[in-house]
């Protein structure tokens, strides 16, 4: 009782309530079944878990076109399945595999694909937020009814790469919305050691546009503040920066301990879980029973199972592969060609 969510999801027809709640348990399931295989070592490197925390970016990226720009940071899966980007590229990408959308070429969880205009997220923390920017710096110059949005966790804001971002948006009136997922975390350095602000929204003060903070787990309150943010950026409004409250129940990576944390910590956000509280909210609603529940779980139990089957039967990329398509070889569009070994600058 705590934690049940209350009213109206504005605009959302009951269709998209259930079909949110899909992506949502989409998510969950092959974030924990990608889990697993990693502990089974059925992929190399490591994974980076976000359960716990989905609602902050599936609830937003289900809202949007799919000619919308979306800049993730690592552990952004929500991101794609909100977009509904098929597992199975997804999975190849964990996988590290040539059926995946970079080839194999990168590494595990930068979900991505550019059919989906979710871009690839970049190892260097807030790269995203500056691409996603200049995403909605090329949507306004060419007149296009489209927006970006861009992920970020609560240490990242005090990144250079961040605030010149937000300033340039802010000067431009930039067709974006920012989302920070205050874990309270980064990686094992608490939010309070980053920054001495309680709410990361008063960032947005400095650049000149709307900022609020809200309860990440909450996907009532999620949807109507993130619906009304991309409504504003479309129609000409400007950015906005959201901070959401939220918590990854496991470490930075899943060859983190997580040690730093107390364990009456990790067990108080886990009450707060957002999906069975969306759960509760649709039953309440008459919108979901156990029969409806049920068309869900094999629904996405089947995706994922043939996501899997499609990553671990995709070749591992050659060698050689990790030469091409960089910018000593000529890139398709543009005449920029590497030099020869030895020849003068």
């Amino acid at each position: 009782e705590k934690y049940r969510l209350k009213g109206e999801m504005k605009g959302a027809s009951d269709g998209h309530k259930l079909e949110l709640f899909e992506r949502l348990v989409k998510t969950r399931e092959f974030d924990a079944r990608m889990r697993r295989l990693f502990r089974q070592g059925r992929f190399e490197g490591t994974y980076y878990s976000q359960i716990g925390q989905a609602a902050c970016d599936v609830v937003i990226a289900f809202q949007m076109r799919k000619e919308d720009f979306v800049g993730p940071s690592h552990r952004d899966l929500g991101a794609s399945t909100g977009k509904n980007i098929p597992l199975k590229y997804l999975a190849a990408q964990v996988y590290n595999r040539v059926d995946s959308p970079d080839e194999g070429r990168y590494t595990a969880c930068h979900y991505w694909h550019p059919d989906y205009w979710v871009m690839q997220p970049a190892t260097s923390i807030a790269m995203n937020w500056v691409a996603a920017t200049g995403a909605a710096f090329g949507f306004k110059m060419l007149k296009r009814n489209n927006v970006a949005v861009a992920f970020c966790g609560d240490a990242a804001t005090a990144h250079g790469d961040f605030h010149e971002a937000c300033n340039f948006a802010g000067v431009h009136a930039l067709p974006i919305v920012y989302v920070v997922q205050n874990n309270l975390w980064g990686e094992s350095l608490p939010v309070s050691l980053t920054t001495a602000l309680t709410d990361l929204s008063h960032r947005a003060d400095a650049y000149g546009f709307p900022g609020i903070t809200i309860d990440g787990n909450d996907v009532v309150q999620v949807w109507n503040t993130t619906r009304e943010a991309l409504e504003r950026a479309r129609s000409g409004g400007g950015p906005t920066l959201i901070e959401m409250k939220t918590y990854r129940w496991f470490g930075h990576s899943d060859i983190d301990p997580a040690d730093y944390r107390s364990e009456d910590e990790v067990q108080a956000w886990m009450e707060r879980d957002p999906i069975p509280r969306y759960e509760d909210y649709l039953r309440e609603k008459g919108l979901l029973d156990d029969e409806i529940l049920a068309e869900i779980q094999e629904r996405v139990r089947q995706e994922i199972e043939e996501a899997i089957d499609f990553a671990e039967a995709s070749a591992r990329p050659e060698p050689d592969a990790y030469l091409s398509e960089v910018f000593a070889e000529e890139y398709p569009g543009f005449e920029v060609l590497g030099r020869e070994s030895g020849e003068d600058a």
